[in-house]
């Protein structure tokens, strides 16, 4: 077998390292589709109450 890393007692082969620190850096840098987007909405410059209708 190859070279392995001992990690808190156990063996640990190189690539799993490597997928690991993948999987990590996709979670932290991705888009959260689930996360709640604050909507846009224009902002209204009226003089008064009747130019906003």
């Amino acid at each position: 077998m190859g070279a392995a890393y001992t990690i808190l007692g156990k063996s640990v082969p190189p690539q799993y390292l490597a997928l690991g620190t993948i999987g990590a850096v996709v979670l932290l840098v991705a888009p959260k589709p689930w996360s709640a987007t604050p909507k846009k909405e224009a902002k209204i410059e009226a003089a008064n109450a009747d130019e906003e209708n």
